[in-house]
């Protein structure tokens, strides 16, 4: 069967950072609501439900969950299933909620994650956040994120021969741009704080693991993000603006162990990358801004650098340049990324999304990329485990 194009209806996502009241539940049911608010379709169109989580067992105690979200929000008897993939869950789930509805199996479906990390404390959040990595050679050996990414980080000085100390002052950049962004985001964790940082306030803040400081990493956050898709042709029959998904890629990669050096080249996120622009006909000099999976500041530059951007090695310098500014050849995470805006694990993939729609409907009007016409999401699960990208667009797929 041909695949069909398809197009968001409608997005929704909660304000990120700690909410102890609300369930996994409940964070979907209100970001779920604000997506059918905007989709002008009635409950009965959505045929199946598409579910992104991770922990849900650590910090709420609860799995199974597909089935209670869609009965809480109206769609009981419906298919409903939950992915995981670590901090990809929801870009999983939202890949092939989108391969469901192109190849007809569907007409329209929602799709998105919740996630409640700040809520379980920094002690469950790290020991449940752990178990994305290998669990028999390197949770053993105590390897946790951050030391992923420092030991990330070491690697890409040496390789790149960057010194450890200008690199350092370089990824601080990506911090203080994405805590501006943050800063100004309503829905973000770090809503009007930290936006007039400086490269010394984040190299002397808290080391967390060297060279890696607190500002340095993003935070652990609650929060919940849902996203309503539909064929094409279902779509411009009920709202005046849909943004088509123009391609798709997943790719995925073992341990550490077996990556080696290869880590500071990121291959699966090479791999799904091409894969989202060959579907798409495009090239990366077509993107015009990007969501990227920033959960420490060497993982925005690692990436920038795999998806073709910028040449490998000169990542950093692309920042430090002001490239991947706002006002820059190519805008990253201008609602804030991870860092500034929060990583609700299960949640951040379809949150990606929600961005990268509302830039392209011109509706985010806080931090607007001019004249954007396509935009690409990128989300990381595990260290370098899974990779997913995802392109949007306001036209239909090229060809």
């Amino acid at each position: 069967m041909e695949k069909r194009d398809v197009a968001v209806l409608g997005v929704g996502m909660t304000k990120f950072g700690y909410h102890p009241d609300k369930t996994l539940v409940d964070l979907f049911a209100e970001a779920f609501y604000e997506a059918f608010d905007e989709s002008n379709i009635e409950l009965k169109d959505i045929e199946a439900l598409y579910y992104g989580n991770f922990v849900g067992e650590m910090t709420d105690g609860s799995a199974n969950l597909s089935g209670f979200i869609a009965d809480e929000i109206g769609l009981r008897g419906i298919p409903a299933r939950r992915y995981e993939a670590a901090c990809a869950s929801s870009s999983v789930a939202f890949r092939e909620a989108y391969l469901a509805v192109a190849h007809g199996v569907y007409d329209c479906v929602v799709v998105g994650g919740s996630e409640r990390l700040y809520n379980a404390g920094t002690a469950i959040g790290t020991r449940a956040l752990a178990t994305a990595v290998d669990g028999l050679h390197e949770m053993t050996a105590g390897l946790t994120f951050p030391g992923v990414f420092a030991l990330a980080a070491r690697l890409y000085s040496k390789k790149y021969e960057i010194p450890m100390e200008e690199l350092h002052e370089k990824m601080a950049l990506v911090s203080i741009k994405n805590h501006k962004y943050g800063a100004i985001n309503p829905k973000a964790q770090f809503y009007n704080k930290f936006g007039d940082l400086k490269v010394e306030d984040v190299i002397n803040s808290k080391v967390i693991c060297s060279p890696l400081t607190l500002f340095d990493c993003c935070p652990m956050t609650d929060g919940g993000s849902a996203v309503i898709i539909a064929s094409a042709d279902f779509a411009e029959d009920v709202i005046d603006n849909p943004v088509y998904i123009l391609g798709t890629g997943q790719s995925g990669a073992g341990g550490l162990f077996r990556q080696k050096e290869d880590m500071v080249r990121a291959i699966p996120r090479k791999i799904a990358s091409e894969m989202a622009y060959k579907e798409a006909g495009i090239t990366p000099k077509d993107v015009d801004f990007v969501e990227i999976h920033d959960c420490f500041t060497i993982a925005e530059i690692i990436a920038t650098e795999a998806m073709g951007f910028f040449e490998y090695g000169k990542g950093a310098d692309a920042v430090a340049e002001g490239v991947t500014s706002i006002d820059g050849d190519l805008p990253v995470n201008p609602d804030g990324g991870l860092i500034g805006k929060g990583h609700p694990v299960g949640a951040t993939g379809t949150s990606q999304i929600y961005s990268v729609v509302k830039q392209l409907r011109g509706e985010f009007k806080y931090n607007p990329v001019k004249d954007a016409e396509i935009g690409m999401t990128d989300t990381l699960g595990g260290d370098f485990g899974t990779l997913v990208n995802i392109i949007l667009g306001i036209h239909r797929r090229r060809g």
